[in-house]
């Protein structure tokens, strides 16, 4: 564990039509599922009531890029969302790359037995916790936080 920031994280999985949140305990032992939110004017505001109750180090947001690497229009609505969350909070933000977290949390529904009819209000919150375990576990592994800081002055691509 040489190297890893103790504190509670939340992991942000940013949706068109919905956000996943997921924290973690302090020791980054174990990622879980906190809500879902609806993706609409007021979501930044929800969030930044759960950075309130939660008071994380840091909101791990996931980035969708595509499978060759390249950004996409999510990639871009990801991280203007990002920019707005670490505005409105004041809390420092990472991205994290994202790729497949929505295919592993579909697997691990279906795995469970839900169907994805049933998994369509927690399959947001599950890609929340597939990332955010993702970033605790690289930096237990590394000693290096995963992802980019991002910085809330540079202005989006």
């Amino acid at each position: 564990m040489t190297g890893f920031r103790r504190g509670v994280r939340l992991g942000i999985d940013v949706g068109r039509a919905r956000i996943g949140v997921a924290r973690c305990d302090p020791d980054g032992l174990l990622a879980v599922p906190v809500e879902t939110v609806s993706r609409d004017d007021s979501s930044a505001a929800r969030i930044t009531q759960l950075v309130a109750e939660y008071e994380p180090i840091e909101l791990v947001v996931g980035l969708p890029i595509n499978l060759r690497g390249e950004d996409t229009a999510s990639t871009t609505d990801a991280r203007d969302f990002a920019v707005a969350l670490g505005r409105a909070s004041g809390c420092p933000v990472r991205l994290i790359d994202e790729r497949l977290s929505t295919v592993t949390a579909h697997q691990a529904l279906r795995a469970s037995g839900r169907t994805q009819r049933t998994s369509r209000g927690v399959v947001d919150q599950a890609a929340a916790v597939v990332l955010l375990q993702h970033a605790i576990d690289t930096e237990k592994g590394t000693g290096r936080p995963a992802g980019v800081t991002l910085s809330l002055d540079e202005e989006n691509r």
